[in-house]
């Protein structure tokens, strides 16, 4: 089916404010990282120790909130030692799923902020059923796995573990929540919420169902606040990163990927730069996966399709790529019944006219609606 067409003034995607497609493979501007206030969460370790090592190197302020507070003061000295003075380096304790902790860290980085205000938010705090998801155990906290439900008729039954449900989506409700009311306060700097959501956000993850589930609701939360967001003057965006050698990563994954291309630390930091960088780019998500080889590239007049071959080793010319748009062409393309149910509405409001409208809004203020 053919995209909407471009001069339609009621097309979703122009009434979402979101950007123009990221074109990966062009160069991006960090200057505009100095000086910006950055809270991330589960920035202790992973993917959030190695944006705030990297995001240091350029002059930003970072307020890194996490529970293993030996990791992050021993970050927090670590980038003190290589940065200027001036610049703003702070680890505060904080449990995501406790909103007085999350409360704390933001109040702590406004407060303390050159400009009494924070720039951007980073959702990076994220962890992973642990236990074998095939053999069930007495002390097993894999929620595929329910035990001794029956084994005493004494005791109440014990619930699920949903300690990653907790931390990887309440968590990020919290932060966001949060996010939605900081990020407006500030009256002149960047305005900018990343979300980071997951491989497995994507598609299932064997064993890990509840991982899977907060990475699918991330994702959620990206695509219905991007709709929104924006007219506080937020853009939102999502990186959904493959598998990549973190702690984060348990061994039976390891062990699956034995032998096979995992995605590089290096390329999520890149991904998560260009987003936080680029104060241009709104309601996009970007995939990080392995490094791929592009074999062909044919241009369609509904964007472009490339073509890609895992393969190792680099051959002279050839172009390679280990970050893809995802989800790019929702409000055009793939979500069809967005537009068609948009377009009806439309061609209704036209034939209803200004008349219709007022009074359908009388009747919701004042109660007036048809019942049955």
């Amino acid at each position: 089916m053919a995209a909407p067409p471009r001069d339609d003034p009621w097309r979703a995607v122009d009434m979402i404010n979101q950007s123009p497609p990221v074109d990966c493979s062009k160069p991006y501007d960090t200057s505009t990282l100095a000086d910006k206030t950055i809270l991330i969460t589960g920035g202790a370790s992973g993917f959030g120790a190695a944006f705030a090592r990297h995001w240091a190197r350029y002059g930003a302020h970072l307020i890194i909130g996490d529970v293993n507070d030996r990791a992050g003061e021993e970050l927090v000295a670590e980038l003190r030692s290589s940065s200027s003075p001036n610049q703003l380096i702070l680890y505060q304790h904080c449990d995501v799923t406790s909103w007085s902790d999350q409360l704390a860290l933001f109040k702590a980085a406004a407060s303390l902020s050159k400009t009494k205000s924070i720039d951007a938010v980073v959702a990076g705090a994220g962890i992973v059923e642990r236990g074998d998801p095939v053999t069930p155990s007495a002390t097993s906290t894999v929620f595929d796995l329910p035990h001794a439900l029956d084994s005493d008729t004494t005791t109440t039954p014990p619930p699920p573990p949903l300690k990653v449900l907790a931390v990887n989506l309440t968590g990020v409700m919290y932060t966001t929540h949060l996010a939605l009311y900081y990020l407006p306060l500030n009256a002149h700097g960047d305005r900018h919420l990343l979300l980071i959501s997951s491989i497995a956000g994507l598609v299932p993850l064997a064993g890990q169902t509840e991982y899977t589930v907060s990475k699918h609701a991330v994702i959620g939360l990206f695509r219905a606040l991007r709709g929104t967001a924006w007219t506080k003057g937020i853009r939102v965006n999502v990186l959904t990163p493959y598998f990549v050698d973190t702690p984060l990563l348990p061994t039976p994954a390891l062990a699956l990927l034995a032998g096979g291309a995992k995605a590089e630390l290096e390329d999520v930091v890149d991904a998560a730069t260009r987003l936080m960088a680029d104060e241009g780019i709104r309601g996009r998500a970007l995939l990080v996966g392995p490094e791929m080889r592009v074999v062909d590239e044919e241009e369609r007049g509904d964007g472009r399709r490339l073509r890609m071959v895992e393969g190792e080793g680099r051959q002279d010319g050839e172009r390679r790529q280990a970050v893809w748009e995802i989800y790019g062409h929702d409000y055009e393309r793939v979500e069809t019944f967005v537009w068609r149910y948009l377009a009806v509405l439309n061609v209704m409001r036209g034939i209803r006219g200004w008349v219709g409208l007022v009074r359908d809004m009388l009747g919701i203020c004042f109660g007036k609606r048809k019942r049955g």
